[in-house]
């Protein structure tokens, strides 16, 4: 039985191959070349920014030099197979060709810039403290947001054991956030109105701004990914009335 349904199931199978064949043919043609995604390590580009770039786990994260804050980066297919990286306010980081070539956009470089590896890098990781360490920070990092805006900002962190390290980066980019307004005369003004520092567990992740309080909802369970970038809460702030 078994050998005479191989006779009766070969012409079908043959047409069938054949049309496999040509769709994935077509399928290819249609998806253009494969790009290359970039390794993990340290990368420099034209203009002299330099920055460590970790894809050793699922997600793609990055932080410039002299910079605290790690940035979590989507991919999203661009036209003639290019894919685009972007963090969560939905701003172009990086662009990589096919090939592997790499482009890095910043506010110093809006056009962007070439990017060439310049060697291997350590993995990013979060922060860890101990429930001491964990006051001091937030005593410190609620005196540099006072100190960048000229008022008392109150930090409230409200979480849960284990929480710890993705409620520590939220609140220091938050405060990254703060500082950056207040440098700036075109939303030194907005942030000015900022009073409260609001970091908690508790509901869906999500940043919202309103009667000048800042309150951040943190994902502990999703990394860095688990707190928003300092360029969305510039954005939240800066869009809010």
């Amino acid at each position: 039985m078994v050998f005479g349904w191989l006779c009766l199931a070969l012409p079908g199978h043959a047409q069938v191959s054949a049309n496999f064949q040509s769709e994935d043919s077509r399928a290819q043609r249609d998806r253009g070349p494969t790009t290359s995604l970039p390794d993990s390590g340290r990368y420099v580009s034209e203009t002299g920014q330099g920055f460590i770039l970790d894809r050793s786990n699922t997600g793609t994260l990055m932080r410039f030099d002299r910079s605290t804050e790690v940035w979590v980066l989507r991919p999203s297919p661009a036209p003639r197979g290019d894919v685009i990286f972007r963090n969560d306010a939905g701003d172009q980081v990086l662009r990589v060709t096919p090939n592997g070539g790499m482009t890095l956009y910043t506010t110093a470089a809006p056009q962007g810039a070439p990017v060439s590896l310049a060697g291997p890098a350590p993995e990013l990781l979060a922060p860890t403290l101990t429930a001491f360490q964990l006051m001091d920070f937030i005593l410190r990092q609620s005196d540099r947001a006072t100190r960048a805006v000229g008022e008392l900002i109150v930090v409230d962190m409200n979480i849960q054991p284990g929480s710890e390290s993705v409620a520590t980066d939220a609140l220091s980019t938050a405060v990254d956030a703060i500082v950056r307004m207040a440098r700036s005369p075109s939303l030194r003004r907005d942030v000015s109105r900022v009073r409260m520092i609001i970091i908690t567990d508790v509901g869906p992740r999500q940043v919202s701004f309103s009667r000048g309080t800042l309150r951040i909802v943190i994902d502990p369970d999703a990394g860095f990914a688990g707190r928003p970038s300092s360029a969305r809460i510039v954005r939240v702030i800066s869009e809010t009335e």
